[in-house]
Formats: C-alpha cells, sequence, structure tokens
C-alpha cells in the first residue's frame, strides 16, 4: 500500500471527519461567546465596578515612548510595544473560558441524559428450539 493510498485511508476515516467537523463548529462557537462575554457580560462587570471598558484595566509597567500620541487604552498602549500587567483583559478571558465550559458542561450532561433515557433495546427472541429444551427441560424435572 502506498503512502498516497494509505493517507487517503487515514484522512477519510469517520473519526478524522468527524474532529474536523467539531474544531470548526467550536471555533464558531467560540467566537459567540467571545461576543457574549466582551460585549454582553463584562461591560455589566465594569459598570458593577465603577468602569464602563473592563478590558482597559492595567498598570503601565513602563512609560510609553515619547512618541507616542495616542489615547492610554489597552489597545493603543499594547499596539506601540508598551508593556501592560493587563489584569482587566485577563479576567475578561477567564469569565470567557467559564462560560464556555460551563455550556460544554451543560452540553455533555444534557447527551448523558440522552444516552441514558434511550429504552435498551429488546432482547431478542429465544430460538424455538431453546424453547422447546427448556419446556422438556422442565417437564423432566417435575
Amino acid at each position: 500500500m502506498s503512502i498516497a493510498s494509505e493517507f487517503k485511508e487515514f484522512a477519510l476515516k469517520g473519526n478524522v471527519v468527524d474532529l474536523a467537523v467539531g474544531v470548526i463548529i467550536g471555533a464558531a462557537f467560540g467566537k459567540i461567546v467571545d461576543s457574549i462575554v466582551k460585549d454582553l457580560i463584562m461591560p455589566l462587570v465594569g459598570k458593577a465596578v465603577g468602569g464602563l471598558d473592563f478590558s482597559n484595566y492595567f498598570v503601565l509597567l513602563s512609560d510609553p515612548p515619547a512618541t507616542f500620541t495616542g489615547p492610554m487604552t489597552y489597545e493603543a498602549l499594547t499596539k506601540a510595544g508598551v508593556p501592560l500587567f493587563a489584569y482587566g483583559n485577563f479576567i475578561t478571558v477567564a469569565v470567557n473560558f467559564v462560560i464556555l465550559a460551563f455550556i460544554i458542561f451543560l452540553m455533555i450532561r444534557q447527551i448523558n441524559r440522552l444516552k441514558k433515557a434511550a429504552p435498551p433495546a429488546p432482547a431478542p427472541a429465544t430460538p424455538e428450539d431453546i424453547v422447546l429444551l427448556r419446556q422438556i427441560r422442565d417437564s423432566l424435572s417435575k
């Protein structure tokens, strides 16, 4: 068997294709969760702790370059190469992870419930010769 045919057999197996589909859907799902956290949850958290943009909570680890004229925001300072202790951005990413992990937990929990709820397959009918042998055995034991 050639390497090309072995690779084709490997790549077209159901598990590899299923994994590829899972990665694509997971990436899209991750973007949805990112948007939920960034656009819906973190503004509320930021408002509760006194600021509107939680991702802009950081500590400058050095002064911006003398030529820096942009705003003192996380995005602008990061683009300028200023080292930051960006605890607000970290908290945003951590909340994102917790939400994503919880949603995946709920999905897997539901899948497991559906697996348990599925009725067990009925036992196959006992062959007629076995039934006759059992009747003979029962008659002889009486």
